[in-house]
């Protein structure tokens, strides 16, 4: 990131995303008007303040886009059917990827109830 000395959990500025991902402040906001998902918080002066699990997600915009070829009808398709599940880091890694939070209970619990049955 443009800060090294920040948290992996801090907030970025547009320029800190703007100058860690290679894109313009004016393309961000304009991806902001385009895909819902991403919505950085805003404070006093329509000052905009990125989350890790934004950044993630607009660098996944970018690769969707820029390398591999969607247009932006295409990327707001693909994201409002992949499902959105809280990145715990900030290492970018594909959101579709990730189990269901259920489905890694439910492999949980059959772990635990195997465990106790061979007790």
């Amino acid at each position: 990131m443009a800060s090294d000395n920040k948290s992996a959990a801090a907030f970025r500025t547009i320029g800190e995303v703007a100058q860690a991902t290679g894109l313009a402040p004016h393309i961000l906001r304009y991806w902001e008007s385009r895909f819902p998902q991403l919505r950085p918080i805003t404070r006093a002066g329509s000052r905009r303040y990125y989350r890790p699990e934004d950044v993630a997600l607009i660098e996944r915009i970018d690769q969707l886009l820029n390398r591999e070829g969607y247009t932006i009808k295409g990327v707001q398709q693909l994201l409002t059917r992949e499902p959105v599940v809280p990145q715990a880091d900030a290492a970018g890694a594909a959101r579709s990827s990730r189990p269901a939070p259920v489905a890694s209970l439910a492999a949980i619990r059959k772990l635990l109830a195997d465990a106790l049955d061979a007790d």
